[in-house]
Parts: structure tokens; sequence; C-alpha cells
């Protein structure tokens, strides 16, 4: 069955309009830059709809719960109207819900904190004196007696620090 759809003065052959491929979706909607990324994830098993890895070319329909995970963090979007074509920002929120916890969200404010071995620019790889220094230094740092306050920004509890 073809529906015809008339938007801004366009002219769209909207087909059955639940037949919208999920990579195709998740370029629309923002999640990924390119087509392409959202290729891959799909390809990758980052995508999934309702707790199961989706393949590209699946088909999305209102209603499905997607979870995208993108680095350290597991996106979660609703769709509200499957749409082929990419769309302003402003107007991402007719077609998906993010429905993503805080929780997740809180991972990208998180201050990563690293510690750096710094080599002279030219001096090649580590010798192994260098080397043995290096897991000397690593060896001295004691990861139990960690600050209180630097456990926090962290989210450490006791547990966690007695894991370590």
């Amino acid at each position: 069955m073809t529906v015809w759809k008339v938007t801004n003065s366009r002219i769209l052959n909207c087909r059955d309009m639940a037949d919208t491929r999920i990579d195709k979706f998740l370029w629309a909607i923002r999640a990924f830059k390119t087509r392409t990324d959202a290729t891959d994830a799909c390809k990758g098993g980052k995508v999934k709809i309702g707790g199961v890895n989706a393949k590209p070319s699946k088909e999305i329909k209102p209603g499905d719960i997607l979870q995208v995970r993108k680095g350290t963090l597991t996106f979660t979007y609703k769709v509200l109207q499957p749409l082929e074509r990419r769309v302003g920002a402003k107007l991402v929120p007719q077609y998906a819900e993010n429905l993503t916890p805080a929780s997740e969200l809180e991972k990208l404010r998180a201050p990563v904190e690293t510690f750096f071995v710094t080599r002279d620019r030219g001096a090649g790889r580590p010798t192994k004196k260098d080397r043995r220094e290096i897991e000397e230094a690593w060896d001295a740092i004691d990861f139990n007696d960690i600050p209180d306050d630097v456990a926090a920004r962290f989210g450490l509890t006791d547990e966690d620090i007695d894991l370590l």
C-alpha cells in the first residue's frame, strides 16, 4: 500500500512507514554522524532492539526500544515514528524519545584522570632498564590508599577499593 505524505510543500512516498531500516533511522535521528557509522555499529553488535542484536537491515516500527552502545555509554531510544530522511536536531523528539538513564549520562561528566609516563621526544622505545624502572614506579603506587574525595569523584565505594 502506498501512502503519500505532504510536508513543507514536499510530497513524500512513505510506502508503509513501518519499513525503515534501523541503520537509516539511527542516522536520521542523529545518533550517528554517518550512515556508515550506524551500519558498522549494527554489524559490530552495538545496536539492540528489545535486547536482541540487530542487523543493519532490520526494520523498525513505532514502540521499539533501541539500545545503542557508543564507547562506555549505552543510549536508549524509543521509536515514536519511523523516518528515512535526516532531520534537524529540533525535530528529532518527534521521531524518537531518549530514554537514556541519568546514570549513563553522568559518565560523560566523569573526569578522566590518568597517569602518564613522559619520555623525551625521539628517545625511542624504553630499554629493559627503563621498563623495569617504570614498573617499579607503578608498583610503588598504593591503589588501596585512595583519598575519599577522589573516590567520591569516581563513584568508588570501600568495597570497590578493596577489590583493587
